[in-house]
């Protein structure tokens, strides 16, 4: 075997192995939701939750151009009964806008028409990774000792881009880009219920 044909073969052995090491893909982790904590706070059932979201190129090259991004988190929580299907006890969602002005070279970062300056895109991110006192109910709507089950996920809203946009994500698998929905159940005690 020749000394070309060596080292062929060895750079097809090393590109080989490189697909397999983790996180050798150029776009990142598959999104997806890592934790959710739901917790009362001041009589109000608040979720919490830290979610892996890494943008691929396209996108962060959009963001960087001016086009705000959009993510939506959508939030169902339901109570098991035996007797019929689960009962539907909260059915949200909340987005976050996301923009980059070229003018004045400031990202901002928040949910609906409130947003605040952020340093970077990453740091824009960060808020839609970490959601944080997120009131989604009353918290007199749920029964001490009772198990409730909840599912979320997060999502590049396409459907709030501008049109031209709109179009294109149709067309390109870049834009679509959701957390697949992730379970979790919680049980609230009587002292959550019952702060006083």
């Amino acid at each position: 075997m020749s000394i070309i044909s060596r080292l062929f073969l060895g750079l097809l052995v090393v590109s080989a192995l490189l697909s397999f090491v983790p996180g050798g893909d150029a776009h990142g982790a598959e999104p997806k939701v890592t934790q959710v904590y739901p917790i009362v706070r001041d009589g109000k059932l608040e979720i919490d939750a830290d979610i892996e979201f890494v943008l691929n190129d396209q996108l962060r090259d959009a963001a960087q151009r001016g086009v705000p991004l959009y993510f939506t988190a959508d939030l169902t929580i339901t109570r098991e009964r035996w007797w019929w299907f689960d009962k539907s006890l909260v059915d949200t969602s909340r987005t976050w806008r996301i923009v980059y002005n070229a003018l004045t070279r400031q990202w901002r970062a928040g949910v609906g028409e409130l947003s605040f300056p952020v340093a970077s895109l990453d740091d824009a991110m960060g808020v839609v990774r970490h959601v944080r006192n997120w009131p989604v109910a009353d918290a007199s709507e749920f029964d001490a000792g009772v198990l409730y089950g909840g599912q979320l996920r997060l999502r590049l809203d396409t459907s709030m881009l501008p049109r031209p946009f709109q179009v294109n994500a149709l067309n390109s698998s870049s834009w679509v880009q959701a957390t697949p929905w992730t379970d979790f159940s919680f049980v609230l005690s009587d002292k959550e219920k019952d702060p006083s």
